[in-house]
């Protein structure tokens, strides 16, 4: 909830009205946290907030003790007996931080409210349990759905160690295309949307394109927001013969993020040499019927720490994405332009199902305005990411 709207409220805030302004926290350290969740908490004393914080960073402060160091640099007293709204289920176990279970605890805070549980199966439910035989009340699942999405490629890795959370971002006209006949594209989208893809590259860990929008566009992809430091995301380029220009900006850019160029077996090892020495990592996959086997491909990415992955590729890509099976969620932009014949690029290369029984379905189904163009944002049915095929 924007900070204008608190302001405007009249009535006492509600547990709800605290818990929305504990996920507007967590959601700044989007981006931030990989490979952890990112957590917002606030501390509330007679209706009042008395502190307030959010995780920062992998291997930073948890939400919870950042509010609570928050609220004692005022008064460590008007802590005791007051209420903390978390995100997340507050750690029960030691890591790199002590629990936040025992900070709450010593705290003096008499009542937790809690959105949603540890998605570990095997720590889930394990701090409020704690917390409840402590003596502390303690209320879980207010609004827990948003707290779930908000972390969603955390609970995916925490029940799937095997692969990445996959987010596939399309943009297309109303007729559904990418780009004219001549691969003119831009700019479909309006500036407000071509921002949040900026964000999107932002909160993912690594970006995937084809050698097709390689050689076309020559990008950068690299997280431009001007509000933040944006983190770029690690650079996965499909290439199977390795014929990535030498100059190309994913090679000679400054950026903190790496870039990965995935290749098939057989590549001229004279210019795998060359990229190795600049900072280039080749990663060889399996190839299917000579398409580079993205299965395959996921399971080296999560064995190299990357937990989400956006792929913003272009047609070909994008269908293989989807018939490989890997895809979690689609965010789908929809320009209000009409490209007006059938000779233009479109967002989807490949043969499609005979059926429509067979198409790929979206659940838990959103849309939102950016600017002129509306975004429609879904998720796979798990029916329809058996399918194993390459690109």
């Amino acid at each position: 909830m924007p900070s204008r709207v608190w302001k405007a409220l009249s009535r006492p805030m509600s547990d709800a009205d605290y818990m929305a302004k504990a996920l507007e926290l967590a959601a700044r350290g989007k981006g931030y946290t990989s490979p952890n969740p990112c957590v917002g908490a606030v501390v509330v004393k007679n209706g009042q907030i008395i502190g307030q914080g959010f995780h920062p960073k992998a291997g930073g402060p948890h939400a919870e003790v950042v509010a609570i160091d928050d609220a004692a640099t005022r008064n460590p007293e008007k802590l005791v007996d007051s209420t903390i709204y978390v995100t997340l289920e507050p750690c029960n176990h030691f890591g790199k931080t002590p629990p936040c279970t025992h900070k709450i605890l010593n705290a003096g805070i008499a009542r937790v409210v809690v959105a949603c549980k540890d998605p570990n199966p095997n720590v889930a439910g394990g701090g409020i349990e704690f917390l409840r035989e402590k003596g502390l009340g303690v209320v879980s699942g207010l609004m827990e759905q948003e707290a779930l999405t908000l972390i969603e490629d955390f609970v995916w890795n925490a029940q799937n160690d095997k692969t990445p959370f996959v987010t596939l971002k399309c943009a297309a006209t109303l007729d559904g295309y990418i780009a004219t006949r001549t691969g003119d594209s831009q700019w479909i989208t309006s500036r407000a949307s071509r921002k949040f893809g900026h964000e999107l590259r932002h909160q993912n860990d690594a970006i995937l394109i084809g050698s097709g929008t390689l050689h076309g566009d020559d990008p950068s992809l690299t997280a431009r927001i001007d509000e933040k430091q944006a983190l770029d995301p690690v650079r996965i380029i499909l290439d199977t013969r390795l014929s990535i220009q030498e100059n190309a900006k994913v090679v000679v850019q400054e950026s903190s993020a790496p870039t990965i160029i995935v290749t098939g077996p057989g590549c001229d090892p004279g210019k795998i040499l060359r990229f190795k020495d600049r900072g280039i990592q080749i990663l060889e996959c399996r190839v299917l019927e000579n398409l580079l086997d993205l299965n395959d491909l996921m399971i080296k990415l999560r064995k190299l720490s990357i937990t989400s992955l956006l792929i913003e590729g272009g047609g070909r890509v994008a269908a293989s994405a989807l018939a490989a099976g890997i895809v979690n969620k689609v965010c789908y932009f929809l320009a209000p332009k009409i490209m007006g014949g059938n000779d233009g690029i479109p967002v989807f290369n490949g043969s499609g199902p005979e059926k429509i029984k067979d198409v790929f379905e979206l659940a838990r189904v959103t849309t939102r305005q950016f600017g002129s163009d509306m975004l429609v944002t879904g998720y796979i049915e798990p029916r329809n990411r058996l399918v194993n095929k390459g690109i």
